[in-house]
C-alpha cells in the first residue's frame, strides 16, 4: 500500500480550514481541508502537484479506485519524466485575505492555486503550474497575462508581506478615526477587539447631538469569504465592510450603552469565524441585545442619508458601513423566512418611522398569538 506523507501544513487565521500538502512515491497533492465543525458543510479541495513517476499514457484509474492518489495522464502533464519530490524546505503556503483560499509557492514560484469561492459550490476547482490542459484533477495555472488566480496570488503574497512588519496598521487607523470624527466629533473612548491577533480591528466610541455612537475599525482589512462566489465580478462593492450602533442617551446609560454596543466586537470577527458573509438585512443573533430583542439587523438603508457617509476605501474597493439594530424575535424569523426577508424588515422599520439610532418601538411584524 502506497504511504502519503505529510511535508506542509498550515491553518488559515481563523482555523476553519488546514492548507497541507502530500506525496508518496507516485505523486505530490495539495489539498485544503475543513476543521471538524465545517466538514458537513464543504468538501475536501485538492490539486495535483506533480508526478512522481512517468506520466502514464491513460487515466490513473486503479489508484482512483484504490483511494490512492493519482498520477496525471501525459496529455495533461508538461513534463512527462518523473519529477523530483518536493523539498519541504522550499515550499510557502500562502492564504487568500479571505481565509478560505491558499495558493503554493516553491523555490520562490508559484505551483498551485485553489480559489477560495470554489469552496461553495460542488465542482472542485484549481490551477496548477505543471498542468497544461484542464482535467478533473486540476487546470493549466498558466501566467499572470493569462490566469487572474495566478495574479491574484502574487497580490496576496505581497499583501501579507506589506502587513506583516504592522506599518500600515497605523495610518489606517488614523484615516478612520478622523473620518468618524469628522461626523460625531473626536473618540471618547478606544476599544480594541482583536485580542492581540491579527487583523487588528477597534471599536471607536462617540458622543453627538445626544446620541452614542460606537463604530468599528479594522473589519474592511480583509474581503469577506463567500462575496466573489455570490457577487462574482460585483464583489468589489460587498466583499468589505464595518459595522455601528448609534444609541439614544436619553433611553439607555453609557454603561448600558456599551453593553449593547459590545456585540460589534463579536460580529466584527464572524464572517472569517463561520466561513460566511454579512450585508444589508442580515440579523445576527445577541445575548446583549436590549431587554424585549433577541438580536440585531444589519443595515445601511436604515440610517437613511444621514447615518450614511463614505469610508475610505480599501484596496481600491468600496467599504460599506452597516448599523445594527435590535430585532425582536419574531422580527428575526420573518427576516429569515425569505430570501429576501431581511429587506422587507428594513422597509416595514423605515415606514413606521424607525431608523439607525435605538430608541424604544413597537414590534413591526404581527405574531400569531
Amino acid at each position: 500500500m502506497t504511504q502519503s506523507h505529510l511535508i506542509a501544513e498550515i491553518a488559515n487565521q481563523q482555523q476553519t480550514l488546514t492548507a497541507v500538502i502530500e506525496q508518496d512515491e507516485r505523486a505530490a497533492y495539495f489539498y485544503i481541508w475543513p476543521a471538524e465543525p465545517f466538514r458537513s458543510q464543504y468538501a475536501v479541495r485538492g490539486c495535483w502537484l506533480r508526478n512522481l513517476l512517468p506520466a502514464p499514457q491513460q487515466e490513473d484509474r486503479q489508484a482512483m479506485e484504490q483511494g490512492v492518489a493519482p498520477l496525471l495522464s501525459a496529455e495533461y502533464c508538461r513534463t512527462l519524466e518523473a519529477e523530483p519530490p518536493l523539498d519541504a524546505a522550499g515550499i510557502q503556503i500562502i492564504w487568500e485575505p479571505t481565509d478560505d483560499g491558499a495558493a503554493v509557492w516553491y523555490q520562490g514560484q508559484l505551483l498551485a492555486v485553489i480559489p477560495g469561492w470554489s469552496l461553495y459550490q460542488d465542482r472542485q476547482v484549481s490551477f496548477s503550474a505543471g498542468c497544461i490542459k484542464p482535467n478533473r484533477l486540476t487546470a493549466p495555472l498558466g501566467s499572470a497575462s493569462t490566469n487572474e488566480y495566478y495574479a491574484l496570488a502574487g497580490q496576496h503574497r505581497l499583501f501579507w508581506r506589506d502587513w506583516h512588519d504592522g506599518h500600515l496598521w497605523e495610518p489606517m487607523q488614523h484615516e478612520m478615526l478622523q473620518c468618524y470624527a469628522a461626523q460625531y466629533g473626536e473618540s471618547l473612548k478606544y476599544y480594541a477587539i482583536d485580542q492581540g491577533n491579527w487583523p487588528p480591528m477597534a471599536i471607536s466610541q462617540h458622543y453627538h447631538q445626544g446620541v452614542w455612537y460606537f463604530l468599528t475599525l479594522g473589519m474592511s482589512i480583509r474581503p469577506m469569504p463567500w462575496v466573489d462566489f455570490l457577487y462574482e465580478d460585483l464583489s468589489p462593492q460587498y466583499r468589505r465592510t464595518e459595522l455601528a450602533m448609534a444609541i439614544d442617551a436619553d433611553v439607555m446609560t453609557e454603561d448600558n450603552a456599551v453593553q449593547m454596543a459590545s456585540a460589534l466586537a463579536g460580529f466584527a470577527h464572524l464572517p472569517w469565524a463561520r466561513l460566511s458573509w454579512i450585508g444589508e438585512g442580515h440579523t445576527l443573533e445577541s445575548s446583549v441585545a436590549p431587554v424585549g430583542f433577541e438580536g440585531f439587523i444589519l443595515s445601511g438603508a436604515l440610517a437613511r442619508d444621514e447615518g450614511q457617509f463614505p469610508l475610505p476605501k480599501r484596496e481600491g474597493e468600496k467599504v460599506n458601513l452597516l448599523w445594527a439594530s435590535p430585532v425582536t424575535t419574531a422580527e428575526r424569523e420573518f427576516a429569515q423566512a425569505d430570501e429576501n426577508g431581511g429587506y422587507q424588515l428594513v422597509a416595514r422599520l423605515l415606514q413606521y418611522g424607525s431608523g439607525h439610532i435605538f430608541r424604544p418601538r413597537q414590534q413591526v411584524v404581527e405574531t400569531d398569538s
